[in-house]
């Protein structure tokens, strides 16, 4: 019994010392997001969001038409959904822990699904092709339509994900028996 204290280490370290790596002062990077489901599907819709409104904005009379709407709905999430993955990146939810961020995301990627539902039957109904059939403007509005199918896709499945989130971050134990 006397070599156990010799044996024992007794370090102890600190929150802020063990959250320094990836930390940037107030706030730290969460670099585990990037192979999450939600981080993968907020990065796929940007990367897809992207490249939707940058083909509509480089077609002819993109604002003149129907496809105005489908550039305020791609610019819009783009960029709230960027917003919203910036915030998640560096832990700024959990400065700002007063809302209820899985809530919010269940709605936003709710109404983001429903706005490019729309904006998809918009673009890929306003294709004419007897007009613009093998033109590079047909070319750019159906890849924008093709593109902004995808989107919707994504989001429909971070609609899902966010819901099955949402329902078990409000469980308690007398919901939740088998």
């Amino acid at each position: 019994m006397a070599e156990f204290p010799a044996k024992v280490s007794t370090q102890t370290s600190t929150p802020e010392a063990s959250s320094s790596r990836g930390s940037l002062g107030f706030v730290s990077l969460d670099v585990g997001f990037f192979s999450s489901i939600p981080g993968i599907l907020m990065a796929v819709e940007i990367a897809l969001g992207l490249l939707v409104w940058a083909l509509i904005a480089d077609s002819n009379h993109p604002a003149t038409s129907a496809y105005g709407w489908v550039l305020f709905v791609s610019v819009t999430c783009w960029l709230v959904t960027l917003l919203v993955f910036v915030v998640f990146i560096l832990h700024l939810q959990r400065k700002l822990a007063f809302v209820p961020w899985s809530l919010v995301l269940l709605i936003y990627h709710a109404a983001a699904t429903l706005l490019y539902i729309t904006a998809f039957i918009t673009c890929a109904a306003s294709i004419q092709t007897t007009t613009d059939m093998y033109t590079a403007a047909y070319n750019k509005k159906s890849a924008a339509s093709f593109f902004a199918c995808m989107v919707m896709i994504a989001y429909g499945a971070s609609t899902f994900f966010s819901f099955l989130i949402w329902r078990g971050s409000g469980s308690n134990a007398a919901t939740d028996q088998a």
